[in-house]
């Protein structure tokens, strides 16, 4: 099998999703079928558009001042079938909130609160909205802690 090109630079080599995935490069930023938040911006910015992005989404995911979120310093590009959680709301139904042809930018990171605590911290965006979820084990019972929409400048 050759060797798949990205657009934004991720080596498509480490995907767990590369036996799945026809190659970034080759479908023109929508391996998944849906939009890449990285291959869009590399497209309309190049990669410095893309790096300045992912440093305004961590500053953005930082002044949430969540307890036990840690400080985000890195964000992964992750297909939308991998992250699309189902978050149980109060009138006991659930809701999916993303697509999960799109590939996002986000995180799995430690609660700092509970070192000893199994559930972690899922971060997850794209250009317009912030996610910031817990869940447990392979995604066991999610719980929603913020969904916010960007301020676009």
């Amino acid at each position: 099998m050759a060797k798949r090109k990205s657009i934004c630079g991720v080596d498509c080599e480490k995907c767990p999703n590369q036996q799945l995935c026809p190659g970034c490069a080759e479908t023109d930023g929508r391996p998944f079928g849906g939009k890449c938040v990285a291959a869009e911006c590399c497209r309309c910015g190049g990669k410095t558009a893309y790096e300045t992005l992912k440093s305004e989404l961590c500053a953005e995911f930082n002044a949430l001042g969540i307890p036990g979120l840690p400080r985000v310093t890195e964000l992964n590009e992750l297909p939308g079938s991998y992250v699309n959680l189902e978050y149980p709301l109060g009138n006991g139904s659930s809701v999916k909130l993303l697509d999960d042809c799109r590939i996002y930018l986000g995180n799995q990171l430690p609660d700092e609160l509970h070192p000893d605590s199994e559930r972690c911290f899922g971060i997850l965006c794209d250009e317009t909205m912030l996610i910031v979820c817990t869940y447990g084990s392979m995604g066991a019972e999610p719980q929603l802690l913020c969904y916010r929409r960007r301020d676009i400048k």
